[in-house]
């Protein structure tokens, strides 16, 4: 046990002070300068079985007071629900999605006959049917992505913590992914870190018909990290952050929906590779589990190495999780608890590899994505 705390504590040392500040949740977008002349923008809305979350949303993108060319395209993507007729009540340009091609994912597909009917704007900005948008926020968006030559800017939107379960697993949800992807190394040009939040992405036209278009991401199960990755390698300049202007309306009720949000595309993540599912569940029990089983068998067997090594790390950890629970209103007695909350991760990654054999990964509103 004192070996596994000592590399637990070595491990949260250099994710603390060695791993692009991931746990900060500031600063957000910078204040500039409005642009000499304001580039025309289509918002892209892939839409399927939306019709109860619109009403909610799309009137805060058709309120957006902005200077330039600004249209609002909803493709609705084989909906059952009357998604057609409820953003036609709501906005003027709704379109069909075409049968979906072969090796195409649903909702690139989608993505990509909002881009067949948007023409040729300056900028997409790729959003989610159940995301409102704050007063100005569009504006924001183009201001940085013109003044600081952007050529994706993305806003990671702040997630419903109504609910008791979403209170658990959303700030991990959040806090995992920045671990995973930290902002600011995405935000670095030259840093290998690509990603992006796909609930709003502002995606330059040239640069994305430069790197390949939608059809370079064609199969992406997680379109936004993969649109993130392709402008980035591509050598565009891309900016990510977490947005208290960009807000989910889309609840998670019950334990089963966060699950499933989870596991639909956790293996997805790890490439479909049991080395990497064994290896990212170690690696969770080594960081999460180890510092309080050492702390607390330090504690009890008198074992001081095991005690001040666990006991840091499990410090470390906690103080890493505070900010993301300040963000959303949480107490921060809540980051004593985050070796639970990952455990739960870990069943949910293995859960994920579980339907990815019995032929359901991927499974979202009644349609099984392909694999890339």
């Amino acid at each position: 046990m004192d070996v596994l705390a000592a590399a637990a504590l070595i491990g949260w040392l250099y994710l603390a002070f060695g791993h692009g500040a991931f746990w900060r949740t500031g600063p957000g977008l910078p204040d500039r300068d409005d642009p000499p002349e304001w580039p025309a923008v289509t918002a892209v809305i892939p839409a399927r079985d939306e019709a109860a979350v619109l009403p909610e949303t799309l009137p805060t993108l058709v309120a957006q007071d902005y200077p330039g060319a600004f249209r609002i395209v909803v493709v609705d993507d084989g909906s059952s629900d009357g998604t057609a007729e409820t953003a036609a009540r709501l906005t003027d340009e709704v379109v069909s999605a075409r049968d979906r091609p072969e090796g195409w994912a649903g909702k690139v597909w989608a993505m990509s006959e909002g881009v067949r009917a948007a023409g040729e704007p300056d900028f997409y900005l790729f959003t989610d049917a159940d995301i409102a948008y704050g007063p100005g926020t569009v504006k924001r968006l183009v201001r940085e992505a013109v003044n600081a030559r952007r050529d994706l800017v993305s806003q990671m939107a702040t997630l419903s913590v109504r609910t008791r379960w979403e209170k658990v697993i959303v700030p991990a949800f959040v806090y995992f992914f920045a671990k995973l992807y930290p902002f600011r190394r995405v935000t670095r040009d030259g840093a290998r870190t690509a990603a992006a939040a796909g609930g709003c992405m502002l995606v330059r036209r040239a640069a994305l018909d430069g790197a390949g278009g939608i059809a370079a991401i064609r199969g992406a199960l997680i379109d936004d990290v993969a649109m993130g990755r392709l402008i980035k390698r591509a050598g565009g300049r891309c900016r990510l952050d977490l947005s208290r202007d960009v807000v989910s309306r889309r609840p998670y009720p019950r334990l089963a929906d966060l699950w499933m949000m989870i596991a639909r595309s956790a293996y997805h993540q790890l490439r479909y590779s049991p080395a990497l599912l064994a290896g990212t569940v170690l690696g969770l029990l080594l960081l999460y589990a180890v510092p309080p089983a050492a702390t607390l068998t330090g504690a009890l067997t008198g074992r001081p190495a095991a005690l001040s090594a666990g006991g840091a790390a499990w410090a470390i950890m906690t103080l890493t999780y505070v900010p993301m629970l300040r963000f959303y209103g949480l107490s921060p007695l809540r980051a004593l608890g985050l070796p639970a909350v990952a455990l739960m991760y870990a069943a949910m990654t293995v859960d994920s590899a579980r339907r990815h054999r019995a032929g359901k990964g991927g499974t979202w509103k009644g349609r099984t994505a392909v694999v890339q």
